[in-house]
């Protein structure tokens, strides 16, 4: 497919800035693949369609307050530096994004606050792109509790054009946060409370854990026509056991397997067996999925509405039929759903 076929116009006052004040309280789209027919419903209503042995897959991945602010050395020019991933925790070297780029060079100091943080530039990995290497005195634990004090909550200013506020740290958080790496949050997650939990557990619906860290690759924009020279940036995951046990049990059982969010999605369909069977596996995946795509493991996704040209569009265009899913899309803008991180959500059965 080409990247116009995704293109189309979303209302600015569509992205929604702020969350809704109750996570289930989001409005949900129900998305049948079968008969092509769309009901609109609140998140919470998501029970209604899950009953016992079914299963849902979440992204357990922890977003870190990637965005520092600093100061350049000799001329005290403001830097921003994005992090984007850690390549050796001994060296404290990352990979990370700047802004201003041209100001900032290899051999250049960057000073971080009124801290003892000071990062040395050492590479140039893209226009944008730097290594850095970290200096700093304290052992690992006190370097990430410095990272986690100056640094601010990832969220796309260029999408979300608000300041970021200290309730961001909570809310662009999903419940089942645990594994801390994460640039960007798993958004489908982000619409599930502990009490909703609790009442799929009630239904004996099961609720399992893959870790994906999002990256901002998954965000990048697309910038060639034919989609299939597209590269994704690898992201690292981990598939545990228990939840291929879970996973492959509902399926033996014809059950439903949900994947909540693309990231999940994608994690579970970068380790299948010959079988069509999940297994269990960690390492780096840059699996990207655009139609048409023949599903193994996912029979249904939770996902957020997302924005035109994106490689999250795309994949749940692979995932409800790229008809399906623009009308679903059209419906969307004209009943003013909210869109991107944190708007509203799309069942896709």
């Amino acid at each position: 497919m080409k990247l116009s076929d995704f293109k189309f116009d979303v209302p600015k006052k569509l992205i929604s800035l702020y969350p809704t004040e109750n996570r289930d309280d989001s409005r949900l789209m129900v998305v049948h693949r079968k008969t092509g027919q769309i009901e609109h419903r609140i998140f919470k209503d998501v029970l209604e369609y899950f009953e016992d042995g079914d299963v849902f897959v979440t992204n357990d991945t922890k977003v870190f307050p990637a965005r520092l602010y600093g100061n350049k050395e000799k001329t005290g020019a403001k830097i921003e530096v994005f992090l984007l991933r850690e390549l050796n925790p001994e060296l404290r070297l990352w990979d990370v994004l700047v802004d201003p780029a041209r100001k900032i060079r290899v051999g250049n100091k960057l000073y971080f606050g009124d801290s003892d943080l000071v990062a040395e530039v050492i590479d140039n990995t893209t226009s944008r792109g730097r290594t850095i290497r970290f200096l700093f005195d304290g052992n690992q634990e006190e370097f990430e509790k410095t990272i986690d004090t100056l640094g601010e909550t990832p969220l796309l200013k260029e999408i979300i054009e608000r300041k970021i506020e200290p309730e961001d740290r909570e809310r662009y958080q999903t419940v089942f946060a645990k594994n801390v790496g994460a640039v960007a949050a798993p958004t489908a997650g982000l619409h599930f409370t502990p009490q909703l939990l609790k009442r799929l557990e009630l239904k004996g619906v099961e609720v399992s854990p893959i870790t994906l860290h999002v990256g901002l690759g998954t965000f990048r924009q697309v910038d060639v026509e034919d989609l299939t020279k597209h590269k994704m940036d690898s992201e690292n995951y981990n598939i545990p056991d228990k939840t291929v046990d879970l996973v492959n049990a509902a399926l033996d059982a014809k059950k439903r397997v949900v994947a909540v969010g693309t990231t999940s999605l994608k994690t579970i369909e970068s380790s299948v067996t010959a079988g069509g069977r999940l297994k269990a596996s960690s390492g780096w995946t840059d699996k990207f999925i655009i139609p048409p795509y023949e599903f193994k493991i996912a029979n249904a996704l939770i996902t957020n509405f997302h924005l035109p040209e994106s490689t999250l569009l795309m994949t749940a265009s692979a995932f409800g039929g790229y008809d399906l899913i623009m009308k679903a899309y059209k419906e969307a803008i004209k009943e003013k759903y909210r869109f991107f991180s944190y708007g509203d959500a799309m069942l896709i059965l």
